[in-house]
């Protein structure tokens, strides 16, 4: 009887341990994760908010420009709180590195009926690439579905 509790104890740690979740990505000093969103068809400050998230701060950006197509986001960065860099952090957590794989820089119909999108820019390690990402989520493979509520979320966090 001891046997069996111990194995079957045994085999449930067995199985917790090795079901690694995806531990999302990691920043080290040089390495950031750009986000933001931005809406075409808006009026006002929030339209495009373009974060810089460091190892160790939080950046904005104050050009609050519509990002472009075919090139990285230029954006003139300035450091924000620490208290909401603390609230932010663990985003690259939640980043998907199903993402680091696609193809394509423009993922669904970005801001194509007004409803806006997100802008995603990864820097590690020498490897940079971006995305304009659809915040329709039916236009956007389901891995990206969590990771698009997360990104509106941090930003709402910042922005109270």
């Amino acid at each position: 009887m001891k046997i069996k509790i111990l194995l079957t104890v045994l085999a449930g740690f067995i199985l917790a341990t090795s079901c690694n979740k995806d531990d999302g990505i990691k920043l080290s000093d040089g390495d950031y994760l750009i986000f933001g969103h931005f809406y075409g068809e808006c009026f006002g400050e929030e339209c495009v908010e373009i974060f810089r998230l460091e190892a160790n701060k939080l950046l904005k950006d104050n050009n609050d420009r519509y990002p472009g197509y075919s090139d990285f986001y230029q954006g003139n960065y300035h450091e924000i709180s620490n208290e909401k860099f603390e609230e932010v952090k663990d985003l690259v957590d939640f980043f998907p590195e199903a993402l680091l794989n696609e193809d394509n820089k423009v993922i669904g119909q970005p801001d194509a009926g007004d409803w806006g999108g997100l802008y995603i820019e990864y820097n590690y390690d020498g490897v940079r690439k971006f995305w304009l990402i659809d915040q329709m989520k039916s236009n956007v493979p389901g891995y990206l579905h969590g990771f698009i509520d997360k990104v509106n979320e941090k930003i709402d966090l910042i922005n109270k």
